[in-house]
């Protein structure tokens, strides 16, 4: 850890002094990802990072922030949902109070349980033409199908309309019928084996 502050390059007195106040709060000081990274309770609240021609402090559910400075930037618009970044190219530019009421707001955000989590993207499954058909016909097993886990479904969807032929994939939805109708599975057989 030391060995980053250490470092000689252009904006190591002001990395010192962002670390100056970031000790001023209960954050704790860990090292991750190569840069430090300040936690609490285990949670990463905010961290430092250096670059080329910038350095800053980074903040990992910065988008909570109220901004009030207008000092927060996204540094991937359209990707980043929660993190934001405070910039600085000169030691200068660095407002140890403004930082201080930042790092305040995001450490009661985190006592809070404030965060923003990730969306997970989902997948819609694509139904066999089988077994499209076969639930025109019964009803019960569309229901059954529907009530399952997405990941079951998934299952089924896929062990059934990865066959090469016709003949196996009609096997194939003969077979997994009745475990359908049960509500399980495909593979909970092997489960807790």
């Amino acid at each position: 850890m030391e060995a980053y502050f250490e470092q000689e390059h252009p904006f190591k007195e002001a990395l010192l002094k962002l670390r100056a106040v970031f000790k001023e709060t209960e954050l704790v000081e860990t090292f991750k990802w190569n840069s430090p990274v300040y936690t609490l309770n285990g949670k990463n609240v905010t961290g430092l990072a250096r670059f080329k021609n910038h350095f800053g402090v980074w903040f990992f559910n910065g988008a909570l922030l109220k901004d009030a400075e207008n000092r927060l930037h996204n540094a991937q618009e359209g990707k980043t949902k929660a993190l934001r970044q405070m910039r600085f190219e000169s030691k200068s530019e660095i407002d140890s109070q403004i930082l201080r009421a930042y790092l305040q707001e995001a450490i009661t955000n985190q006592k809070k349980g404030l965060e923003i989590k990730a969306a997970k993207p989902v997948k819609k499954v694509s139904i066999p033409v089988e077994l499209k058909s076969v639930f025109s016909k019964n009803a019960a097993l569309q229901k059954a199908f529907n009530a399952l886990t997405p990941g079951r479904q998934k299952e089924y969807a896929e062990h059934i309309g990865s066959a090469k032929q016709e003949k196996t994939r009609i096997s194939r939805l003969e077979k997994a019928t009745p475990m359908i109708l049960e509500g399980k599975g495909l593979h909970d057989k092997y489960k807790n084996c």
